[in-house]
């Protein structure tokens, strides 16, 4: 069977997410992040379009590196104004059958009891269509906000993150048997008290003596997702991950990122397909090429400079108006995004500057965008798909929703024509389109909790 390629879209409920100054384009409509009709009509858009899901990024703290000073950030919307993106998903799902909902929160600065409650809640609310990106952040700005001196080290925080899925886990999929509910009126017996177990944990961060307040929710656990390309993060991301974001640089890094987490999960005890691999994407089509060509200056015209370094400047940690347009920049040992700071060494030097990363930011980020007719488009992603192993793309906004029209309109068809797009969506929980089953395989670290119950 043909593997088919799958398509979020990535967005953050913000004005100004990653393609920084299109948001002042006359026809983007990110303006209106704060309107829920906004979000409703989005993703009934998404959904008649056969996307899989809408995955929503986020921060908790304010890009304020550059320059520091949080003033660039707020002139130029990048990332703030910025409102929570739980509460979008309830509403979203209310006008949706199939859009999956990857949402981004950051363990760091969550209580993991709490945050389990939530997580679960939502997969009840939408039938089993929620995701987690499981972030710990890389602002300092964030720790500040919360009372620290400044976030934690970029390896310690993978520490604390194990720790703290082990406790959601030991919630999710410990806490409530499977046939806990008994749902009986005549007998006044809703929920089975032998069947509902007290999680008890004691470890470096975290104390919990208390069952999950949930009953057990479509996928128990949320689909995982996590983004880091580190060393560290890799061995998290093969440790926990069902789906894996990675940026494109050149087919051969991209591939090799991805053979060495799958490698590293098979070292856990899982199966390399155990794990979706997404690649952040930027698309500019059309029908022609010239009419693509013409929409991505058309939108180059928005792109603020200032911005994209603002953006680029909080996630590597590096103050970038420090240096003067051609001065080499230093990037010393960073606390924020590492995996960030190694593929830009990869794409200008060990000695880039300024110039050379706004040379790169054509679209006001540091992603390349594929720009082309459909027909190109669809080639270009079915390269990445076989040659990089490669499952699927999230796609980042551009001019919205202009730019997913394009996407529904011109590209689908053409992938569905070659059979490497499906035509209807299946039935049933996130983790079951994706993965053929709708809660965590006994053999991820997750399941083991499970087992560990029924034991």
């Amino acid at each position: 069977m043909t593997k088919k390629i799958l398509f979020n879209a990535f967005d953050m409920n913000c004005v100004g997410h990653i393609q920084q100054g299109l948001w002042a384009h006359p026809r983007d409509q990110s303006r209106r992040y704060a309107e829920l009709a906004y979000w409703t009509d989005y993703a009934r858009r998404l959904e008649a379009g056969l996307f899989d899901g809408i995955f929503l990024a986020d921060v908790v703290g304010v890009n304020d590196v550059y320059g520091a000073s949080n003033a660039a950030a707020l002139r130029g919307a990048v990332q703030v104004p910025v409102n929570d993106p739980m509460l979008l998903v309830p509403a979203m799902a209310a006008v949706t059958k199939h859009l999956a909902f990857g949402i981004t929160a950051n363990l760091t600065y969550e209580t993991p009891f709490l945050f389990a409650r939530r997580m679960s809640t939502l997969d009840h609310l939408t039938g089993g269509r929620i995701g987690w990106n499981i972030v710990t952040g890389y602002l300092d700005s964030a720790a500040k906000a919360i009372g620290l001196h400044a976030q934690a080290a970029h390896d310690d925080r993978y520490d604390l993150a194990d720790e703290y899925m082990e406790v959601v886990y030991r919630l999710w999929e410990g806490s409530w048997e499977d046939d806990a509910v008994v749902n009986d009126a005549t007998r006044h017996l809703y929920a089975d008290p032998a069947k509902v177990h007290k999680i008890r944990h004691e470890g470096p961060q975290y104390n919990i003596d208390a069952i999950h307040l949930c009953e057990p929710s479509p996928q128990r656990s949320p689909v995982l997702y996590q983004a880091g390309s580190s060393t560290r993060g890799r061995q998290f991301a093969a440790t926990h991950a069902e789906c894996v974001f990675v940026n494109g640089q050149k087919i051969e890094g991209v591939k090799s990122i991805i053979d060495d987490i799958r490698a590293r999960a098979v070292d856990y005890g899982r199966l390399p397909d155990d794990i979706k691999v997404f690649m952040g994407a930027t698309i500019v089509t059309g029908r022609t090429d010239k009419e693509a060509q013409e929409k991505f200056e058309d939108y180059r015209a928005y792109v603020s400079s200032e911005a994209a370094l603002v953006h680029a400047a909080g996630s590597m940690g590096i103050d970038f108006a420090k240096y003067d347009l051609d001065e080499p920049i230093e990037t010393g040992k960073s606390a924020a995004i590492v995996s960030n700071i190694e593929a830009m060494n990869r794409s200008a030097g060990p000695q880039w500057t300024r110039r050379k990363l706004l040379e790169q930011m054509v679209l006001g980020s540091r992603q390349p965008p594929m720009v082309g007719a459909a027909d190109k488009i669809a080639d270009e992603l079915a390269t990445w798909s076989a040659e990089a192993g490669v499952d699927g793309f999230n796609l980042s906004r551009t001019v919205v929703p202009e730019c997913f029209d394009d996407i529904i309109e011109l590209v689908i068809p053409i992938l569905q024509e070659r059979g490497l797009y499906k035509t209807s969506y299946d039935d049933g929980p996130l983790r079951q389109k994706l993965f053929g089953a709708p809660r965590l395989p006994e053999r991820h670290i997750g399941g083991r909790h499970r087992l560990a119950r029924m034991a």
